[in-house]
């Protein structure tokens, strides 16, 4: 008897936890917060994301931007231009073959070259920032070449200046 009161107190706990927000309820409008469904606010994150692209992908142990990687990184211009408020970081990423540190260094590398680009574009550096996270954040979980090379990124990521800031 106590384990069927129990499983119930728990599932009702369970679809409590998953409830979003009461209606009427205020909910907080972050940088990727958006109007209504399906509705992405311009100047979002979501809006980077989804209209756009906020990741370029690398070859092993490469830094250098492949043609498709400059093609995401022009549409990342033209959306960086048309909100010249906003400020982005730019997180280098690898997969997690090598060390710690040398992945930080080319997680920093992979950074700047796509800083670089985006500076040689005509956007001011000061509204760019870089961090490297080497192996330490991986987008895609397992070790093998389908998850490596998806690990192997940047991501842009809107700062301030987007909607809701």
């Amino acid at each position: 008897m106590h384990v069927r009161i129990l499983s119930v107190l728990a599932a009702i706990a369970l679809v409590a936890a998953c409830e979003t927000a009461p209606e009427g309820g205020a909910v907080a409008a972050g940088a990727g917060a958006a109007a209504g469904p399906g509705t992405v606010v311009p100047g979002s994150q979501q809006d980077l994301v989804v209209n756009v692209g906020d990741r370029v992908f690398f070859d092993f142990d490469k830094y250098n931007l492949k043609p498709e990687a400059q093609r995401t990184l022009e549409r990342q211009v033209a959306w960086l231009k048309r909100y010249p408020n906003i400020r982005v970081l730019v997180a280098g990423n690898c997969d997690e073959r090598g060390t710690r540190e040398y992945n930080l260094a080319l997680g920093e590398r992979r950074a700047n070259s796509t800083k670089t680009f985006l500076i040689s574009q005509g956007i001011a550096a000061d509204r760019i920032r870089t961090i490297s996270y080497g192996k330490e954040r991986p987008t895609a979980l397992g070790s093998n070449e389908a998850a490596w090379a998806q690990n192997r990124n940047t991501i842009t990521s809107v700062v301030s200046g987007g909607a809701g800031s």
